[in-house]
């Protein structure tokens, strides 16, 4: 196992029922129950296809033996011809009606249809899992009071909970993406060559009619509402493109969240999980590096890349076919979901299990909030009988000389002493301390995280209740 490239995506990242989606195995039953498919709608619209013969199809769906199908394809130089082969070895009876009428993109584009499906709909379900984790921790923590940042500067207060709302809110951007397009897909359906359905016309006498309910029975038979309604010999490869960007888009928001989670690592404030047993540097043994926001950086970026490729495939489509894009699309479209799959395992991890440092969150509050209290000071002096803007120049110039002692000499900003030994503010530090309560500069923090908890993430979370991952474990 060791002589030989494999992909991390498979040893190391992403899960089994993914790697399953994507899997040969996945792909060559689903082939055989496309052929099942065709046989049934041809049968039913009066072909000479025999219940007999789609029994023996239905009975060795599974058996397939990749074995004969591998040292058919090394004769004929063609996949599909050597499973339809593989197919009517085990399917004597069965064999001379296999694919009638049908070109190697009814199994192949159909196939990837219903692949790239059900690939949607896992990552849908690790998606709201990894809301509903942050949506605990927003709640947990929505009144807790953080220092917030503009520029990574020192800004008005939050909490905690608050600018959890801010990754969960983009990542129902996402759900509702994600959505759109599960809802939209489509079967290429069996459109031939070209796209005209030409040979199944023969097949049906030029009836039109039969031809156009050969596709929605097959349709029907394999779980979906409809075909695309045009085609060439392939499904448009803008599908492809439109699938990928919004993979990446759900790439771009946990890169977001790892971001903020390595920043707020740096300060100590919160933290991802780390195991008794985790070394966080091979040199520094003291390190708690923030390796799985790492990795769902690193590999999100990858994915980011990787919307790019469908794009320039879409983008070279020779009138009705042309294959540029097989060997592309067989790797760009399954990297991507088994990256997003890994990026959202990892997210799933950290999100149930962050952990916060409220005393260290109060220190750097508390660093900072005597200089968004000054305002209030000033209006206390003014009721006081103190001129306004007198007051507001002192202010300044106590401000100035407080930031210098903090970044200058590395000592405690003593900003609300030098006030209260100043007797133009006729106010005691005993008096300025007892105002200085950080709940009081989160503005509506709280309010908002349960306002938003409450229209905007139960209702979705009420949706896929009982289908959520309720942890996720890593293996590395």
């Amino acid at each position: 196992m060791y002589d030989m490239y494999e992909t991390p995506l498979g040893s190391r990242y992403a899960s089994r029922e993914m790697l399953y989606i994507f899997s040969p195995d996945m792909k060559f039953k689903t082939w055989r129950r496309l052929w099942i498919a065709l046989a049934k709608a041809e049968h039913e619209l009066g072909l000479p296809v025999t219940q007999e013969q789609i029994d023996e199809l239905i009975a060795q769906k599974d058996n397939i033996d990749y074995e004969v199908a591998r040292e058919q394809e090394k004769k004929v130089r063609h996949d599909v011809m050597s499973h339809v082969f593989a197919y009517g070895e085990v399917c004597p009876k069965a064999k001379p009606i296999i694919h009638l009428g049908a070109t190697s993109c009814y199994v192949g584009d159909n196939t990837d249809i219903i692949v790239m499906t059900e690939g949607l709909k896992l990552v849908r379900r690790r998606l709201v899992s990894v809301i509903a984790a942050l949506s605990k921790f927003a709640d947990t923590y929505k009144d807790l009071p953080t220092l917030g940042f503009t520029h990574y500067q020192p800004a008005q207060l939050t909490t905690v909970g608050k600018r959890a709302t801010l990754w969960i809110n983009e990542l129902l951007m996402d759900l509702e993406e994600l959505e759109f397009r599960i809802a939209g897909m489509k079967l290429l359906g069996s459109k031939g060559t070209t796209g005209t359905q030409a040979s199944f016309m023969k097949l049906f006498g030029d009836d039109e009619d039969k031809v156009r309910r050969l596709e929605e029975i097959i349709a029907k038979e394999m779980g979906f509402d409809s075909v695309v309604p045009v085609s060439g010999q392939t499904y448009s490869r803008k599908i492809d493109s439109q699938i990928l960007a919004t993979l990446a888009g759900i790439a771009q928001s946990a890169s977001k969240f790892a971001t903020d989670l390595r920043l707020l690592s740096n300060l100590k404030e919160v933290e991802e999980p780390f195991e008794s047993n985790q070394i966080g540097s091979s040199a520094m043994p003291y390190k708690r590096n923030p390796m799985r926001s790492e990795r769902i950086c690193s590999l999100a970026r990858y994915v980011m890349a990787d919307a790019l490729n469908p794009m320039m495939t879409a983008s070279v489509q020779w009138f009705e076919r042309t294959l540029d894009d097989s060997a592309n699309k067989r790797i760009a479209v399954p990297e991507a979901f088994l990256c997003i799959d890994s990026i959202l395992l990892i997210f799933l991890n950290i999100a149930s299990g962050m952990i916060v440092r409220p005393k260290v969150i109060e220190k750097r509050v508390m660093s900072e909030l005597p200089f968004m209290a000054t305002e209030n000071i000033m209006m206390s002096a003014v009721k006081k009988g103190g001129d306004r803007q007198e007051l507001h120049e002192r202010i300044r110039l106590h401000s100035i000389a407080a930031g210098n002692r903090v970044k200058e000499e590395g000592l405690d900003n003593d900003l609300i002493s030098r006030i209260a030994n100043d007797p133009l503010f006729g106010i005691t530090e005993e008096e300025i301390l007892a105002n200085l309560n950080p709940a009081d500069y989160t503005g509506r923090s709280k309010g908002q995280v349960e306002e938003f908890l409450k229209n905007c993430v139960a209702p979705v979370l009420a949706k896929y209740e009982g289908v959520l991952d309720e942890n996720a474990e890593l293996n590395v």
